[in-house]
């Protein structure tokens, strides 16, 4: 049985900013490890780059997370009974469970993050050579894409009108979350000259990303019905501008065999259009 908030929760810009670094996190750790997996050898120094981009990003989430509880100092009551001094794991409690896989996959991200320095230096650590570095770069994966999908989750599961009456804030928030975390990846690759061929594969995946995301936005909004229209009241329309813009524009250039306009600029939009879309989703149901 999943836990539902007893009150709508009120969050504030904090929780907006988790919501996104966090998606960027777990997505760019996602894709490293396609890239490492399944990418040639010209792909090995973007993978690197991926899991020494993806430990910083996450380090900022617990801050913000604890920033929004309004009181920090009680924040490891949230991983340890207070009473007992044991583990405070409820599996029925999003909230718990989300606090254990940022936990958990900042251990993968951090190692992974260890790793790429020392590749840097042209050494590898043991553990993570072979079979079993696969293993483990695959199992940090699967966490980085449950961090990534989890915030849509936790606002499901609320009591807040439209929050609560869809299914589809999980997915639409993943699918956003690799969206961004392609376009990040892709714009810090161009910032450092990178292989062009990793780059490529980067920007073929950002547009199955988005592809997926206006289709989810889409069933989003038709999963709503009639309270959906709350979210198209005029005070969020300029913010579903920005999400449209930041979506369909950069569609469009990837699928553009003229390269007028910079690659980065695609990046740019994207990444505003992914903040845009948490911001009217989060605000738009609480005001």
């Amino acid at each position: 049985m999943v836990e539902h908030f007893v009150t709508p929760p009120q969050w504030e810009w904090y929780i907006v900013w988790y919501f996104f670094l966090g998606g960027i996190a777990g997505g760019v750790y996602a894709l490293g490890a396609i890239l490492r997996l399944l990418g040639d050898d010209r792909d090995a120094p973007v993978a690197r780059l991926a899991f020494l981009l993806s430990l910083p990003v996450l380090a900022v989430c617990p801050i913000l997370l604890t920033l929004d509880l309004g009181r920090p100092l009680r924040f490891w009551h949230m991983m340890i009974d207070s009473r007992t001094f044991g583990l405070n794991f409820k599996y029925w409690s999003p909230m718990s469970v989300g606090v254990w896989v940022l936990l958990i996959f900042s251990v993968f991200a951090f190692v992974s993050f260890l790793e790429a320095l020392a590749s840097l230096r042209g050494s590898r650590a043991p553990f993570l050579a072979g079979g079993l570095g696969r293993v483990f770069v695959i199992v940090g994966a699967v966490f980085g894409l449950f961090l990534a999908g989890y915030t849509g989750i936790l606002l499901s599961v609320s009591n807040q009108p439209i929050w609560s009456d869809t299914w589809a804030l999980g997915a639409l928030f993943l699918a956003s979350g690799l969206s961004v975390a392609a376009a990040t990846l892709s714009l810090v690759t161009r910032l450092g000259r990178h292989e062009q061929s990793a780059e490529a594969k980067l920007t073929r995946a950002d547009r199955y990303f988005t592809i997926l995301e206006l289709v989810l936005l889409v069933v989003f909004f038709l999963s709503l019905g009639a309270v959906g229209s709350r979210f198209l009241a005029p005070r969020w329309m300029a913010l579903w501008v920005v999400v449209l813009i930041g979506t369909l524009v950069p569609l469009a250039l990837h699928f553009s065999t003229e390269r007028r306009v910079p690659a980065m600029f695609a990046a740019v939009l994207t990444l505003v259009g992914g903040l845009a879309l948490r911001i009217v989703v989060v605000f738009g149901a609480q005001m």
